[in-house]
């Protein structure tokens, strides 16, 4: 197994009903809240360097690092800077594991797709300095691909399309596998968690939401939410999908900043169109054409929202110093440019 990095179009570096279950196998339920450990911005430009990593009988190469812009920075990016700093692309590689370690809120963005009878696993690395990659971390999993199933700490959960698992802070294994029906696509991401939550999993044909926006706008849209406080519970970590209804394309309107926490977006089943995602501050808009299964790292003083040229679905993760939802700043439309 190898982990791969990549940041857009630059070179690569080789590298509902809740169930929760403890690794022992017994079933039980948890709580408690953690605050969020936040990475600070350093203001040190545009950057990105490979890190060596390693774990026993593993062939594991490198983690991609991402170096945050600062506001005043990101606004004199040209395209290809930006889209460096902002883009991640090439997450979904069959039979890898990808993983990117961001400074925003020390979040990783990753996806494993594992191929039939080759079981890939989440490995130790050194961008952590932890003996092993939940140690003082927790992730949310996500299948985007066919039925598969991941591997915590010997206890097999079963996912199907769009299913999603939370596995808790100390779990040491955690593998990744594909069904017989097809590649399993497994996308993740991971924040620091001082808090232990058990194992849970979220079924997509549990989830339940009522629509909003206003299709007049072409903003009428589901916000499916997974890992967050009134369901699954984790440490800091908030996680979901959103979909559209027919005709519908605005994401996030208004655009809105939560300087309290990043968010990163995940746009799929985009096909062959693409979605024009906006950033930056309100008074110096930006975007970042993006295409399917590509993400978009959101800082917290920077806008986001989106628009497809046809259909899509996003997957939305946030981290930092709360898990409430509906904290955000909204930015009236008068006030971008």
């Amino acid at each position: 197994m190898r982990i791969w990095g990549k940041c857009g179009s630059d070179g690569e570096f080789p590298g509902g009903a809740i169930e929760t279950r403890r690794a022992g196998g017994g079933v039980s339920s948890g709580g408690g809240a953690c605050g969020g450990g936040r990475g600070g911005r350093a203001n040190v430009g545009v950057g990105k360097r490979a890190l060596a990593v390693g774990g026993a009988g593993l062939n594991v190469t490198a983690m991609q690092l991402h170096y945050s812009p600062s506001p005043q920075e990101a606004a004199r990016l040209n395209t290809d800077e930006l889209r460096a700093a902002f883009l991640i692309a090439g997450l979904f590689r069959p039979g890898e594991v990808t993983a990117h370690y961001t400074d925003l809120d020390r979040m990783i963005v990753g996806a494993a797709c594992p191929r039939a009878g080759a079981p890939l696993v989440l490995p130790a690395d050194k961008a952590t300095g932890t003996a092993f990659f939940l140690e003082r971390r927790e992730v949310g999993i996500l299948n985007l691909g066919a039925a598969g199933a991941v591997v915590v700490g010997g206890v097999r959960w079963e996912l199907g399309p769009l299913d999603c698992l939370y596995v808790g802070r100390g779990e040491r294994e955690v593998s990744f596998e594909s069904g017989a029906g097809g590649e399993a696509q497994f996308y993740f991401v991971s924040t620091p968690a001082h808090a232990t939550h058990p194992t849970a999993v979220v079924r997509r044909a549990d989830v339940r939401t009522d629509p909003i926006g206003d299709p007049a706008k072409a903003n009428r849209r589901r916000i499916n939410k997974l890992i967050h406080p009134d369901g699954v519970r984790s440490c800091q970590l908030v996680l979901g999908f959103t979909e559209f209804e027919p005709g519908s394309v605005w994401n996030t309107m208004p655009p809105h900043t939560h300087s309290r926490r990043t968010e990163v977006y995940l746009y799929f089943d985009v096909g062959v169109e693409r979605v024009f995602h906006f950033l930056g501050e309100p008074h110096a808009t930006r975007h970042v054409v993006v295409g399917d299964r590509e993400a978009v790292l959101s800082p917290a003083w920077s806008i986001h929202c989106g628009a497809g040229t046809g259909a899509y679905r996003f997957v939305w993760a946030m981290g930092g110093d709360n898990q409430a939802f509906a904290d955000m700043d909204p930015v009236p439309l008068a006030q971008l440019k």
